[in-house]
C-alpha cells in the first residue's frame, strides 16, 4: 500500500495500445514495442478493439492515425483513460492533438513526432520531438525505451513544435510539390530526364517521387500546420524576388540576392 500517496513508477514492461497500429508509425512502432518485450494491442479503422477496450486492457495508448481524424479518436479514447495511465500521439503535428488529449482524458500525456518515415531499420540516431503536457510519473519510462535505443529526443512545446514543423515539413514539402508539378509541366519524358540527371537532380527526384506516393499525408502536413500561411507567403515572395532577377539574366544580382543577411545561412 501506498501511504504516502506518491506515484508509483510504472512496471519495466506494459500493455500498449496503438490506435492505427496497422500501417506506416503506428506498425512500425508496434514492431518496435513488441521487440523491447511489451505486449501491444493494435486497432486500424475496421478491426481490433475499439478505444474504450484500448484504454481498459492498456495503461499506454498510442493514437497513431492520419492528420485529419486524429483528435476526434483522441476525443473518443481520452475519456476511458485512467488518472494513473498515459495517452500519446505520433501525429506531425502537436498543438491540436495534446489539446485534445488534455480536454478529453484525465490520464498523463504526452505528444511525440518521430522525425522519420517508417523505413529506417531502426531508432539509432533518430530524432524525435517530445512535448511533455501533464504528469511526470511515465515521462521517464517514455524517455529511457527510446533513448535507451539510440533516439535524439528534443523537448519542446507544442507550439513551438508546430512553428519549427513548419520550415522543416511545410516549406520542405511545398518546395517538392512545385518542383514536382513544374517538371511534369515541363513535358520532358522520364528517360530523357533520366539520361541527363546529375546525382543532386536524381536525389531530388527521388524525394518528389516519395512525397507524391503519399500526397494526402503531405497534404494535411501542410494544410493543417497552423504557421503554413506565413510560410507559403515568405516562399511566394522569396520565389518571386529570385525569379525576376533570374528572369533579367543577371547573374551578379542573384548571387547578391543569395548573399543578403535575410538569406538562408546554410554555409557553415
Amino acid at each position: 500500500m501506498n501511504d504516502n500517496k506518491e506515484p508509483i513508477s510504472p512496471p519495466i514492461r506494459f500493455p500498449i495500445g496503438i490506435i492505427g497500429g496497422t500501417g506506416g508509425m503506428g506498425r512500425w512502432f508496434a514492431a518496435f514495442f513488441e521487440k523491447e518485450g511489451h505486449t501491444v494491442r493494435v486497432s486500424g479503422k475496421d478491426t481490433g478493439p475499439r478505444p474504450a477496450e484500448m484504454a481498459a486492457a492498456c495503461p499506454v495508448v498510442v493514437v497513431s492515425v492520419p492528420i485529419g481524424v486524429t483528435q476526434e479518436v483522441i476525443r473518443q479514447v481520452g475519456p476511458h483513460m485512467k488518472k494513473d495511465s498515459l495517452l500519446m500521439d505520433l501525429t506531425s503535428l502537436k498543438a491540436g492533438p495534446v489539446r485534445a488529449m488534455l480536454a478529453s482524458s484525465p490520464s498523463e500525456v504526452i505528444g511525440l513526432h518521430p522525425l522519420f518515415g517508417p523505413s529506417v531499420p531502426s531508432l539509432g540516431g533518430q530524432n524525435i520531438a517530445i512535448c511533455p503536457a501533464r504528469g511526470e510519473t511515465w515521462l521517464p519510462r517514455v524517455r529511457g525505451i527510446l533513448e535507451g535505443r539510440g533516439a535524439k529526443l528534443v523537448e519542446t512545446t507544442p507550439e513551438r513544435h508546430d512553428e519549427i514543423m513548419a520550415v522543416v515539413q511545410v516549406l520542405n514539402h511545398l518546395d517538392t510539390i512545385a518542383m514536382g508539378l513544374a517538371i511534369r509541366r515541363g513535358g520532358i519524358d522520364h528517360e530523357t530526364l533520366e539520361a541527363f540527371s546529375t546525382p543532386l537532380f536524381r536525389g531530388k527526384r527521388d524525394m518528389i517521387a516519395r512525397v507524391f506516393s503519399n500526397m494526402d499525408l503531405h497534404a494535411e502536413i501542410i494544410t493543417a500546420n497552423p504557421h503554413a500561411a506565413k510560410m507559403i507567403g515568405l516562399y511566394r515572395d522569396v520565389v518571386d524576388a529570385v525569379g525576376r532577377v533570374a528572369a533579367g539574366g543577371d547573374a551578379v544580382a542573384l548571387a547578391a540576392l543569395m548573399r543578403t543577411d535575410d538569406g538562408p545561412d546554410e554555409t557553415g
